[in-house]
């Protein structure tokens, strides 16, 4: 993560002061690990949401931890908040490669888990995973940080409810433009952007398809740079009547720009491009469930990352629904996404 980042965002959430008190007792929250990208982002949220408390963070990291010093939220040893009384709910936002340990250590203490993606560098790691939240009746959310993107959801609605047709295609890219010194760690793992961003629109695909009986990798090295981070990538996903093709790369300047995620049938498309923020467009050759003929913008609500995801664990915690994704969805698509980065 880029720590000049975080630490302004400390800065910043400290200052929040919630305009209402919130009408019950937050849940109690803790992060093992801070070093990960999307921390800063989650930190922020909810240290300004009144469904949770933030009780405590372990991170080795003596510039992240000074950030988290300087918003008032306790620092704790490994040992202090897996064992904290009041922390329901651990976050896992530690190295990819501690993933795995780290989320099982937090199921392992009695909480429930917050597992950032990757949630697993081989599938069997992650199996295990699942066994323990099973077998302790503990939570498991994996932190794919566009399962509750609007548009994205209204274009798998668009395809499950049949209003494109048959589907046949699925085109999909994500990418970012690097610095050099993170290549190091982007290179830790053989499918580079493909293991480390791809897993974000495998996942929507994945939980729409299902499992793809073939996939076809493509790992480049296309940068002058000598290292070993394969840093242009492609994945054909093959279904019996389907395609769905990936790409990612960390060579790709405004990247957000171009970030999209495309869904073709027989009777039209949706378009979801950008994803942030989310613009949604629908081409119908006949109208079809609350779309017209022809092409067509959907009005897409304001949207900010990680509400929706916490607001759904939040729900859960309190046992007023069941999380909106399953293990066995989680398992499927951290297959597919192995398999999409040459790491199955």
């Amino acid at each position: 993560m880029r720590r000049r980042s975080f630490l302004a965002a400390a800065a910043a959430s400290s200052a929040v002061s919630l305009a209402f008190a919130p009408e019950r007792e937050p849940i109690g929250i803790g992060f093992l690990g801070a070093s990960y990208a999307h921390f800063a982002e989650k930190f922020r949220f909810l240290r300004e949401s009144s469904e949770w408390r933030i009780l405590g963070v372990t991170e080795a990291d003596p510039v992240v931890r000074s950030g988290i010093e300087k918003a008032g939220v306790p620092l704790l040893s490994r040992a202090e908040l897996l064992a904290h009384p009041k922390i329901e709910v651990i976050a896992v936002e530690s190295p990819v490669r501690d993933h795995s340990a780290d989320g099982k250590a937090v199921l392992e203490a009695g909480r429930h888990l917050h597992l950032e993606k990757p949630p697993a560098t081989n599938l069997s790691a992650f199996e295990e995973i699942v066994r323990t939240a099973h077998e302790g009746n503990r939570l498991l959310q994996v932190g794919y940080m566009w399962r509750y993107h609007p548009g994205i959801d209204k274009a798998l609605e668009a395809a499950r409810e049949g209003w494109l047709g048959s589907v046949y295609l699925i085109r999909a890219s994500i990418s970012n433009e690097l610095a050099p010194s993170r290549r190091a760690e982007w290179g830790e793992f053989a499918g580079g952007p493909m293991f480390d961003l791809g897993g974000h629109l495998i996942d929507p695909m994945t939980r729409l398809l299902g499992r793809a009986r073939s996939v076809t990798v493509t790992l480049h090295h296309e940068s002058p740079l000598n290292d070993n981070l394969h840093d242009n990538t492609l994945a054909v996903l093959e279904w019996d009547k389907a395609i769905g093709v990936v790409h990612a790369s960390d060579l790709q300047p405004d990247s957000n720009r171009y970030r999209a995620f495309e869904v073709f049938g027989t009777n039209g498309c949706a378009v979801v491009n950008p994803i942030e923020p989310p613009a949604l467009t629908v081409d119908l050759a006949k109208a079809a469930g609350p779309y017209q003929k022809g092409l067509q913008t959907v009005a897409m609500p304001s949207y900010r990352r990680f509400v929706d995801d916490f607001s759904d664990l939040a729900g859960a915690v309190r046992r007023e629904h069941a999380l909106r994704t399953t293990r066995e969805e989680d398992l499927l698509v951290l297959e597919m996404l192995l398999r999409s980065s040459g790491m199955a």
